[in-house]
């Protein structure tokens, strides 16, 4: 049987493999510079700067996907035009999405500033943390700007197929990123000892390297001329405005719903204490990865999708989601196997602390345990996105997280007396309702796109 569907399915592994894992390589970069972060303040600092980082990433999260959701936006709209070969309307898309992804990151950061900032001392936090956390936070913000430029470009160029590009740019500037931080945390080279604004100040560094180099790659490529005949800085209309800002704003939200979930559980136990806060951003680094990975195949599976929708091929379209959820199946079950016997050994990565690591590497085990349904769930999000259908998805993703998720983590947490692990578990009763109803989903849109095509079995 296994043999009759690998068969069946063959050439659409080979197709998404081929364009997913540059977009692996790119997704995991966004994820390398928090877990870099994490890496060096927990060996170079201490318990308490560590403690920062996962309250500042915690926050800063929430806040940096609706950016990067927004800008998602552009993905299936220009593999959908490509696939129909309107080739001047991706340039006219690539400018409103310039500039509305700029007006965002200037209105992220001054909600961060202006906002954040001022709440951060009423959250109940350790007073030592939140001295460390503000700082790293304020830097951050600023370097919400050049990312989501980035983003734009890259997002262009991934749904025309090219993802090779990103993904370099991404692996040099994480690599840069790592250099500088350890100089500005540890004090080398003539630089004071900054701590965990140091972190802060490499992040930033790099991701104004990484905006501008993407930028002049697409702008100056011969591979996108013909796509950028009709691109201008100040073409913006009302039409493209809100094409986008209908894929991307919800999007945005079903980010948000999923990512604040595992913010407020940050937040939960940040008041248990700053050892389990500290353990928490272990495990979720690591969860984080592996998450990232999954999403680099979903947003391949969104790029498949559009580009099939457009060319109205609903058999290939079919056959390839279904061939991305059994690469992402089989990754999934790797990962969890790795975190279930590893989970005494990798919270040693970030941290000696002995209070700390028996802790994470229980997370760790639970982890696991969730890694088939975050993958799936994200999988379906990507190639529900590819054909347009982001407002139902959005409505699964807030009941699975805040209707389901975050009650039953309190429930289980503080009504139980389960702790930090309450939490993790309410989180994973999230993730495996958002992993149900999303495929539920997926198998009636595409039931009604196919005329009268079997069904295929998983």
């Amino acid at each position: 049987m296994l043999a009759t569907i690998y068969a069946k399915y063959k050439p659409y592994y080979k197709e998404n493999l081929h364009l997913a894992l540059p977009i692996v390589g790119s997704q995991i970069g966004h994820t390398l510079v928090q877990m870099a972060d994490s890496v060096i303040v927990g060996h170079f600092t201490d318990t308490t700067q560590l403690a920062a980082v996962s309250l500042v990433n915690s926050i800063f999260i929430l806040i940096l996907v609706i950016g990067l959701g927004i800008s998602y936006g552009l993905t299936p709209l220009i593999a959908q035009e490509n696939g129909r070969q309107n080739y001047d309307e991706c340039g006219k898309l690539l400018s409103n999405s310039l500039i509305i992804n700029i007006i965002v990151g200037i209105f992220l950061y001054a909600l961060v500033h202006f906002g954040v900032l001022l709440i951060i001392d009423h959250l109940n936090q350790t007073p030592a943390v939140v001295k460390y956390a503000k700082p790293y936070l304020g830097l951050l913000s600023v370097s919400i700007i050049p990312l989501l430029i980035f983003q734009t470009f890259k997002q262009f160029a991934e749904g025309l197929g090219f993802t090779k590009q990103a993904m370099f740019i991404s692996i040099w500037g994480n690599a840069l990123n790592i250099i500088l931080g350890i100089i500005f945390v540890k004090g080398m080279f003539g630089f004071q000892s900054m701590g965990v604004r140091g972190v802060g100040w490499s992040t930033l560094i790099d991701r104004l390297l990484m905006a501008t180099v993407m930028a002049i790659y697409v702008l100056k490529s011969q591979n996108f001329k013909k796509f950028l005949v009709n691109f201008k800085m100040n073409l913006i209309d009302k039409l493209r405005t809100i094409k986008i800002i209908k894929i991307g704003a919800p999007v945005a939200l079903q980010y948000s719903f999923e990512i604040s979930a595992f913010s407020g559980a940050a937040v939960l136990i940040g008041t248990i204490g700053a050892v389990e806060q500290a353990a928490h951003q272990i495990a979720i680094s690591l969860a984080a990865m592996t998450y990232m990975i999954a999403s680099g195949i979903a947003s391949a599976a969104t790029i498949k999708t559009g580009n099939n929708f457009g060319k109205n091929n609903f058999d290939d379209l079919r056959k390839s989601a279904i061939a991305s959820y059994h690469v992402i199946l089989l990754f999934m079950s790797c990962t969890a196997i790795i975190f279930i016997l590893a989970h005494n050994f990798m919270p040693f990565i970030y941290t000696e602390d002995l209070h700390v690591v028996p802790i994470a590497a229980q997370l760790l085990i639970i982890a696991g345990f969730f890694q088939l349904f975050d993958g799936t769930q994200v999988v379906g999000l990507g190639v529900l996105r590819g054909l347009g259908d982001v407002n139902v998805p959005t409505f699964i993703t807030f009941l699975a997280y805040w209707v389901v998720g975050i009650p039953v983590g309190y429930l289980l947490g503080f009504k139980l007396n389960l702790g930090v692990y309450g939490i993790w578990y309410g989180l994973t009763f999230g993730l495996l309702t958002a992993s149900i109803l999303l495929f539920l989903r997926f198998q009636n849109k595409t039931k009604a796109l196919n005329l009268k095509i079997p069904i295929p079995n998983l």
